[in-house]
């Protein structure tokens, strides 16, 4: 019996004879491994940057914002009122603070300094809910809130760009040409998942920033409010109860549609995380097709190249090689093909998954599990399409080889 190390140097020579044939052999698995582990990288990577978006809204946290594309009755407010907000934390049970909030988008002016930002109108209560922490100075306080007294305090980017190193405590900076007293500083947060700047903000009361800065017709309107439940268990409560509190208040009859809209951040958060886990198995499926369609191509090749070389398996039958060899030596080359192509698709894989991430604005996660569970898989598809066309070889006669031109 020819021993196992001259059965793989046959079976190297014969792939070397037909470079362009091997590669060409080798594509489909290629590209099968490739798009597994990119579907695996990206995947990976937008669940963690989910994940790590509940982490920074918390999760225990509910959005009421006004749903102005419902069809209603002309009684409808279509609008968030502060008396909406103070309601439900009056009412509603479950709750550990409520903020109503107003956004808007200002010029900063301080000196001779310049800068444009958002500015967010809330209560005492904001820094609870968006789990702010004050670096230095003070925050604004329900009599700040209850006067419309024109303190601010401001995020870590707004107080570098505007004051460059000098303290802003107690100096005075205009939004929008009205004059605003800073009181205090926030800790920074750094760059959201999505890219976006937390600390370029400013924080002025809620009524201040409602008569000096929106300007709204409508008493005491609100963009939206944002309430902390006092744990996950009391979330669906709390949306429910906010949910028919608001209808009862905007007078909303039975079978009407809502002026507003409820939405808990993990629930939002986890449809896209659902929509991901779609979308990388379908991903996935596709890789699993390639690597069939990729193992197929090795087979039809392998059968190709069986019947090029009957003479030459009738002669190695002839001088003493057993069926076990060549079948041993056509497993050995299949296996080599695929091997070959895992090895390069891993490549091609971690670029695919860098490419591939530049949509989701997610970086793409490689594991060594996932890695080396696709160099495995396409070993196995190498090992299990090659067998056919190795068993046919071996039942070859020797004599009928040996005649065949």
């Amino acid at each position: 019996m020819i021993s196992t190390q001259e059965i793989t140097r046959t079976a190297v020579r014969a792939l070397r004879r037909n470079k362009t044939r091997s590669m060409l052999t080798a594509l489909g698995i290629i590209i099968g491994v490739a798009a597994v582990i990119a579907a695996f990288a990206v995947g990976s990577g937008a669940n963690k940057s989910i994940d790590e978006q509940i982490s920074s809204f918390g999760s225990n946290f509910i959005m009421v914002f006004p749903d102005r594309s419902a069809s209603s009755t002309s009684t409808t407010q279509r609008y968030l009122t502060y008396d909406d907000a103070k309601a439900i934390g009056r009412e509603v049970s479950g709750i550990d603070a409520v903020a109503p909030m107003v956004n808007t988008s200002a010029t900063l002016i301080y000196g001779n300094t310049n800068w444009s930002t958002s500015v967010t109108g809330s209560t005492q209560e904001f820094s609870n809910v968006q789990e702010w922490e004050l670096a230095s100075g003070r925050d604004i306080n329900a009599s700040d809130v209850r006067q419309g007294t024109k303190v601010a305090v401001i995020g870590g980017t707004v107080s570098e760009k505007m004051f460059m190193g000098e303290n802003p405590l107690g100096k005075s900076i205009r939004i929008n040409k009205i004059p605003f007293t800073v009181v205090g500083v926030f800790e920074k947060k750094g760059q959201s998942q999505m890219g976006n700047d937390q600390d370029d903000f400013v924080l002025v009361p809620l009524t201040a920033a409602q008569k000096r800065l929106v300007r709204w017709h409508t008493a005491g309107r609100i963009g939206n409010i944002y309430i902390k439940g006092i744990s996950m268990n009391a979330l669906n409560y709390v949306q429910n109860e906010t949910e028919a509190l608001l209808r009862e208040r905007h007078k909303i009859k039975p079978g009407e549609a809502d002026d507003f809209a409820v939405r808990n951040v993990t629930q939002m958060l986890e449809a896209r995380r659902k929509t991901t886990t779609i979308m990388s198995m379908l991903l996935g499926s596709i890789a699993v097709i390639s690597l069939v369609v990729g193992g197929i191509g090795i087979m039809n090749i392998m059968l190709v190249s069986v019947t090029e070389r009957t003479r030459e398996i009738g002669i190695r039958m002839a001088v003493g090689a057993k069926a076990m060899d060549i079948r041993t030596q056509f497993l050995i080359e299949a296996m080599f093909l695929s091997m070959i192509g895992g090895a390069i698709g891993i490549v091609l894989g971690v670029v695919a998954g860098y490419a591939l991430s530049s949509f989701t604005s997610a970086p793409p996660i490689f594991t060594a599990s996932s890695i080396l569970l696709a160099f495995v898989f396409s070993a196995l598809v190498g090992v299990g399409f090659g067998y056919y066309p190795a068993w046919k070889a071996s039942l070859l006669n020797p004599i009928d080889a040996l005649k065949y031109e």
